[in-house]
């Protein structure tokens, strides 16, 4: 039976699981549920996932959900995937799992919160939070920071020194890839410190081209969407200033 994802691609954790399919030639059907929508609440899904969200996997009659547990699962079930991903090596593959466990309770929590609160509020029928924006760019500049001294220390171009990605390397840098949604000026002024994690974000582009942009084009498209309206809005905003301007007559 082929196996079955279900997710949003605005999901990180989705897009990390879809690419990694992808790249390894697992063939699989995406379901696609569109969180802004609700999708993932119906009662149908809770049959798979009773969290109720993406992504989730279904092969044959085994079920499971958590994109971490899933990538591991989909390293180990299926044949053909590069032991780089998650080594066969005890000691490297719990070095991977440090990494795993530290993103939920780190970068992701920080990232998340912050994109949410700042950018992505509105089109899930939010109002913008900047304190809770503010304190997510707090833990996420953190987080980038001991990526950069403890997790990129060393030569090579991936997380623990390896010249290969892993799961991990996938799972952080979808994360990291919905700052592509801020303002380009925000964007930058949180990552503009932090050269190596810039070149490892690179790094694991070029290594898993080109699904690693055709997953990804839907950021993209969104915030050339989400620019747009804000040109919009300065737009209209100033014709509403001029039109409160008043006009004083010409002296000559």
């Amino acid at each position: 039976m082929t196996l079955k994802i279900y997710a949003d691609r605005m999901s990180q954790p989705s897009r990390a699981v879809i690419i990694f399919c992808k790249v390894n030639g697992i063939e699989f059907e995406e379901i696609k549920l569109d969180i802004a929508k609700r999708q993932h609440h119906s009662s149908e899904f809770k049959e798979i996932n009773p969290f109720r969200q993406v992504p989730a996997i279904v092969d044959g009659r085994f079920k499971l959900f958590e994109s971490h547990a899933i990538l591991r699962y989909l390293a180990c079930a299926f044949p053909g995937v590069a032991d780089h991903w998650y080594p066969a090596d005890l000691f490297k593959r719990a070095k991977i799992e440090s990494v795993l466990d530290w993103h939920h309770s780190n970068l992701r929590r920080g990232a998340a919160a912050y994109v949410l609160h700042s950018t992505l509020a509105p089109a899930l029928g939010l109002k913008k939070n900047p304190q809770a924006a503010a304190e997510g760019e707090k833990i996420l500049s953190a987080s980038l920071e001991q990526i950069e001294s403890i997790w990129l220390k060393g030569n090579g171009r991936f997380l623990l020194g390896s010249f290969k990605p892993s799961i991990a390397d996938l799972s952080l840098v979808c994360e990291l890839m919905q700052l592509e949604v801020v303002d380009e000026k925000d964007r930058d002024r949180i990552l503009g410190p932090h050269k190596k994690v810039k070149q490892w974000i690179e790094d694991t582009n070029q290594a898993t081209r080109p699904h690693f942009d055709e997953v990804h084009a839907v950021l993209f498209k969104l915030k050339a969407k989400l620019q747009l309206q804000k040109q919009q809005m300065l737009e209209a905003n100033n014709k509403i200033e001029y039109g409160t301007k008043t006009v004083l007559p010409s002296k000559m």
